[in-house]
């Protein structure tokens, strides 16, 4: 016959009771421990480097449809758009820098805050216009020179714009093939745009840029909605302050063609573009 004691009774009450606030100790410690990774992973995203996505091909040749890139915070400074939701957290622009021409910057659309990614081509002081689809910087023309045609190949994220010739390539793939052009900033920056002839954007009357704006255009130079037109929401971005600058793009950390599924996971694989990580910009 078992016997159960006061003192057993008693012991098994202790036995719960720290059972309990260990459990309890351990949910804490949890909890402390999500909330120190949420706190890292916010101040790594707002203040050091977050990643954006391409969803257009505005920046062709170097950006495509598809790609995802991790984008320095500090370079232009940090204000409300650095943070989550453009919290208005950061009054003005913190350490505020300036960038520079041939940079691509990520900024806030001027009307509806969208993120928009597009080159940096002329700067405060700067007069720019264009003259048959070439740039004028200052008086200058900015030099470009025809290269060997672009091919992007046909996918769910790339089809064959207006400007694009659809053909083959060596293999049987189904291409666009694009006229491109190497054109060279004052400052020694060179880079590769699209050109699919004359086009209504390719005429802008010369303007000078004011203090604290700054004048982008998109490397795909007729299918690029920029400083060309005015500020308008889901079209184009005018004269931008730069107070509206968020990142620099810096490298591409993935690619995709589009055609993964979620259900089918070795598509995660053949849908990428192997070719084009860790490309820098």
């Amino acid at each position: 016959m078992n016997v159960t004691t006061e003192s057993d009774t008693l012991e098994t009450q202790q036995s719960g009771a720290t059972e309990s606030a260990e459990k309890e100790e351990s949910w804490t410690s949890f909890g402390l421990f999500l909330l120190k990774l949420l706190l890292a992973v916010l101040i790594f995203r707002s203040f050091i480097f977050s990643p954006f996505s391409i969803p257009s091909e505005s920046m062709m040749p170097r950006l495509w449809n598809g790609d995802y890139l991790l984008a320095a915070k500090w370079p232009y400074g940090f204000s409300k758009h650095s943070l989550p939701f453009s919290a208005p957290l950061i009054p003005g622009r913190l350490l505020a820098g300036q960038p520079e021409r041939g940079d691509v910057v990520i900024f806030k659309h001027p009307i509806d805050e969208t993120d928009y990614i597009k080159r940096v081509i002329a700067l405060p002081g700067d007069t720019v216009g264009v003259i048959g689809g070439e740039i004028v910087l200052n008086g200058e023309i900015v030099p470009r020179e025809e290269i060997g045609d672009f091919e992007i190949p046909v996918s769910i994220n790339t089809s064959c714009a207006w400007g694009a010739e659809a053909t083959e390539d060596a293999e049987g793939n189904s291409v666009c093939k694009y006229r491109q052009f190497r054109e060279t900033l004052p400052n020694g920056r060179s880079y590769n745009v699209l050109d699919f002839g004359l086009t209504r954007a390719d005429g802008f009357a010369p303007v000078m840029v004011p203090e604290g704006r700054m004048f982008v255009m998109g490397d795909n130079r007729d299918n690029s909605k920029d400083s060309r037109f005015r500020a308008a929401s889901g079209g184009g971005v005018g004269l931008v302050p730069q107070d509206l600058l968020v990142a620099e793009a810096t490298i591409i950390m993935w690619s995709t063609d589009g055609s993964a599924e979620w259900i089918k996971p070795w598509t995660w694989f053949t849908a990428a573009r192997w070719d084009r990580l860790g490309e820098t910009l």
